[in-house]
Parts: C-alpha cells; structure tokens; sequence
C-alpha cells in the first residue's frame, strides 16, 4: 500500500517529537523553558516557551505525552496543519507560535489583533513572561480527608487507565476553581471521557452543594466514567447522558451556572448556542483545547465579538477560553 507523503510526515513527526521531549527533559535545572504541572513540554524562546505545531497538533490533551489514540491519529491531526491543503506541511505551516502571539504571523487567538495581544493579559505588556511563570507552581493541597480520598482516586485512575483524552492537571484545576468561586448550583459538560474533569469539577460542586450533567456520546465509555464517579464517592453530583450532546442539549433547563466544552471541536458552536440562553448571568462557558492550531474560528470570533460576552484565553496545558456572560 502507498503512503501519502502526509502519513509519511506523520510518522516522521511522532520521532520527532520524542525526539525534542528527551532534549528538554535532559536540560539543566533552570532551563525547562516555562514547563509547567500539567503542560506539554516547550523549547524556551524569546517571547517565553514556543509551541511546537507538531507537538500541539499530535499531543492533543496537551499533557506533554503521546497516548496510543494520538499516534493512531496522528495522520489525521497533522492534516489540521496543511493550512493550504496541498499535501505537505511547509517551513511555515511548521514555525513554532509563542504565547500570547498565536501562530506564526502572530495572527488567530492570542495573536496580535486578537485575544490575548497587546494590553493586559496573557502574552500583553504587564504580563508574566512563559519563562518566569513556569517557574511558578502549585498543588491542590486537600482540605479534608474526603477530598484527599478523591484525589487519590484520580491519581489511580490515572494511572490505571492511561490519559485517555482527558484534560491536563493545569486545566482540571481551573474547572474546579471557577465552579467553586461562582458558587455553581448546575455545570454542564460535553465530553465526559472517563469521567476525569467531571470529578474535579465535583470537587468544587460536593462545596457548593450542585450539580453536573456531563454527556458522553460512547455507551461503554459513559459506563466507564460512571464506575469512577462510584469509586471516587461523587456518583450522587454527576448525571451522565448518553447520546450525541447536540441532541441531548435540547433537554437541558435553566438556569444553568458553568458550561464546559471538550468534546467534538466542529461542534463548539453548535454546543455554545444551545446552552448561551440557558446560562445565567454572570455564569461561565469555558471550552478545552482553545489553541491556534485546534481551535474552531467559528467558535473563537463567536466568543470574542459577542458583546454579551467578556472572554479570555488560559494557555497553560491545553488551552482555554473562559467567557463570562455579562447580562
């Protein structure tokens, strides 16, 4: 059988990028280029750690490994690079993007022009540069033995179950960070995979006394996650719907406090309009994966000129937009 010259990249790219890890792991301390808990790895660069096309592109939880799923598809995430469709990945369409400057020609979210660009903010004047924010970190430290409990149930998980698809540390954290702050009675997610993110945001729910409805489109993987809910002591927060999440959206009520997105990016949009005029304001639709080289433009000019709508980009593990709905 032929190979496509673009399957043929594929394979050279997942090289590649073992290839680079093992180069920044053997660094020096101090020279990590702004690595943080929960990131993928990054080459220090001027304007702090660059982001790899290739790297984001394959490692698509951005958790800083390649899990069996994204070699398998790894064909299909690099043909998201060939931006002129022509079958190869040029010297361009492979330039590294920094923080805060989206891609290459600084253009898309966080580019110039964009979020994130010139002004306070991640990548602006007044920010902490990707170098001296690496350097800054932190772990959950658990408030009660219950909440130590179920941090050890994600950390079996874990390592039980590989990374799956699931959200890097970094971005688990935030989810729970923001439900408790917002005092969120009802979060809805898209994408429960084996149920990873949900437990985390049901840190914060067991608080604030809510609720989650996360949907799952795979019947054996819903099945999964709702095993884990049980072992981690959370079955009572999390309802799990299965089903395609565009359909199942059309039984949701308001009001709803916190929406996550992580699950099919073509479908963003679609998700984002379903669930606006359900949210409340002042609540919050963050969606995963909101990078330069995954993220929906559909979904990304939806959330930024909306002016109902004040959105930023957290680029710390894989991405995210957080939106606050303002009225």
């Amino acid at each position: 059988m032929r190979r496509t010259k673009l399957q043929m990249v594929a394979s050279a790219s997942i090289m590649v990028f073992l290839v680079v890890s093992l180069v920044v792991l053997a660094q020096p301390p101090g020279r990590e280029g702004g690595r943080v808990e929960g990131g993928p790895q990054a080459q220090p660069g001027p304007f702090g750690p660059m982001r790899m096309p290739v790297m984001t592109a394959l490692d698509v939880n951005g958790d800083g490994e390649l899990s069996a799923e994204e070699i398998a598809g790894a064909t299909q995430a690099l043909s998201k690079l060939d931006t002129n469709k022509d079958g190869k990945l040029s010297r361009e369409e492979l330039a590294p993007a920094f923080p805060g400057r989206g891609g290459p020609a600084g253009r898309g979210p966080g580019g110039l022009g964009g979020p994130g660009g010139p002004g306070p903010g991640p990548g602006g004047p007044g920010a902490m540069s990707g170098g001296a924010a690496g350097m800054l970190q932190a772990a959950t430290q658990p408030q009660d033995d219950a909440e130590r409990a179920i941090l050890q149930t994600l950390e079996d998980i874990q390592q039980k179950q590989g990374r799956r698809m699931n959200v890097p540390v970094a971005d688990a954290r935030l989810l729970r960070v923001l439900a408790e702050a917002i005092g969120a009675k009802k979060v809805v997610e898209f994408g429960t995979s084996n149920g990873v993110s949900s437990i985390w945001i049901s840190l914060a729910l067991r608080k604030t006394g809510g609720q989650l409805i996360s949907h799952e489109i795979d019947p054996d993987t819903a099945a999964l996650a709702r095993k884990n809910f049980v072992q981690a002591g959370v079955a009572e927060i999390v309802t799990v719907v299965e089903g395609d999440g565009h359909e199942k959206a059309a039984e949701l009520t308001g009001p709803i406090d916190m929406v996550f997105i992580d699950a099919d990016k073509d479908g963003y949009l679609d998700y984002l309009q379903k669930t606006l005029p359900l949210l409340r304001p002042g609540g919050l639709i963050l969606a995963h994966n909101m990078n330069p080289r995954q993220a929906s433009a559909e979904f990304v000019k939806a959330i930024t000129t909306n002016p109902d709508l004040e959105t930023l980009f957290y680029m710390d593990g894989g991405g995210m937009s957080v939106s606050l709905k303002k009225r």
